[in-house]
C-alpha cells in the first residue's frame, strides 16, 4: 500500500506545522518538511521534538539531506477495533505454518524429530545453496535465520514459518506478520490498512498482548522466547542440549539423499 506525499516547504519557523495539524493527518498521507536554507540547522532539533509530542507516528529525520517525513502509524483504537480479525490471522498463520513444515518433511522424505525440527533445517542450510531453497509442492521456500519462508506460487501467499519452538509454529514476528496478512488473497480488501510492515505490526501485536489474546513462550533455545496466539492447543516445547539432543538426520529410503537436491 503506497502513501500519498504532502510537501511543505518551510523557509522560516513560522512556516512549520503545528502539532495538532500533524496528528490530525490521515494514515494514508506523508508529510514531507523541506528545511529551506534559514532553517535548516533547526532539523533535527524540530524532528526529535515531534519525536516526543507524537508517540503515534514515525519520524524519519533524513541524515544528510535537510527534510523530514512523518507517517501516522495504525492507531490502538483501530487495533482493537479490529481484534477479531488479527485473532483469525494469527490462528490462520498458525495452522498454515504447521501444514507447510509437514509438507516439507514429506517431500523431502525426512524423519520428523518432534521435539526439534530445526536439526532438519539446519542441515539443509549447511550442506549448499541448492538444499537451502526450492520448491515443495505448491510452494517455493528458503531457509534462513530461525524460519523458512514459504511462497505460494500460484496466490504469492507469504509466509515465514519459525521452526525453533517444537512442534509450535505460530511464533509471530511484527514484519513477517503483516506480509503475511497483506499478500493473503482472503483477506482482501483488509479492515484497516497497515502501511509500516514493522512499525504497524509491532502496535498491533503489542496491543494484542496487552489485551491477553497473546502470550509469550520459550523457544527450543534458553535465551530464545516467541509471542503466540493464546487461544490454541498448547504443545510441549523442550530445550535443546547439544550433548544429549543432537542427532543425525534420518531419511525414509535410500534414495532420499539424493532425492534432496532436486525441487519437487
Amino acid at each position: 500500500m503506497e502513501r500519498t506525499i504532502h510537501v511543505i516547504i518551510a523557509k522560516s519557523i513560522q512556516e512549520l506545522p503545528c502539532i495538532d495539524y500533524l496528528r490530525n493527518i490521515p494514515q494514508q498521507k506523508t508529510i514531507r518538511i523541506v528545511f529551506d536554507y534559514p532553517i535548516s540547522h533547526i532539523r533535527e532539533d524540530y524532528g526529535e521534538q515531534l519525536k516526543k509530542n507524537l508517540p503515534d507516528f514515525i519520524i524519519g529525520i533524513h541524515s544528510m539531506e535537510p527534510k523530514i517525513e512523518i507517517r501516522k502509524l495504525i492507531t490502538k483504537e483501530e487495533i482493537i477495533a479490529n481484534q477479531l480479525f488479527f485473532v483469525q490471522c494469527a490462528k490462520d498463520y498458525r495452522k498454515l505454518g504447521e501444514e507447510l513444515i509437514c509438507l516439507f518433511f514429506e517431500k523431502k522424505k525426512i524423519k520428523l524429530n518432534k521435539n526439534f525440527p530445526f536439526l532438519a533445517f539446519n542441515y539443509f542450510k549447511g550442506r549448499s545453496r541448492r538444499t537451502q531453497s526450492g520448491k515443495v509442492g505448491n510452494w517455493r521456500y528458503f531457509l534462513h535465520g530461525h524460519h523458512c519462508y514459504f511462497q505460494n506460487i500460484t496466490s504469492k501467499q507469504e509466509i515465514e514459518v519459525p521452526f525453533m519452538f517444537g512442534m509450535e509454529f505460530g511464533d509471530l514476528d511484527p514484519y513477517f506478520f503483516s506480509l503475511y496478512i497483506k499478500s493473503t488473497p482472503d483477506y482482501q480488501p483488509l479492515p484497516v490498512n497497515i502501511y509500516e510492515d514493522f512499525a504497524d505490526g509491532k502496535r498491533i501485536l503489542d496491543v494484542m498482548l496487552q489485551l491477553g489474546l497473546l502470550e509469550r513462550i520459550n523457544s527450543n533455545l534458553e535465551t530464545h522466547s516467541g509471542l503466540v496466539i493464546k487461544d490454541r492447543n498448547k504443545v510441549e516445547i523442550k530445550i535443546y542440549n547439544p550433548d544429549k539432543d543432537y542427532e543425525k538426520i534420518e531419511f525414509n529410503s535410500r534414495l532420499s539423499r539424493f532425492i534432496q537436491f532436486f525441487n519437487f
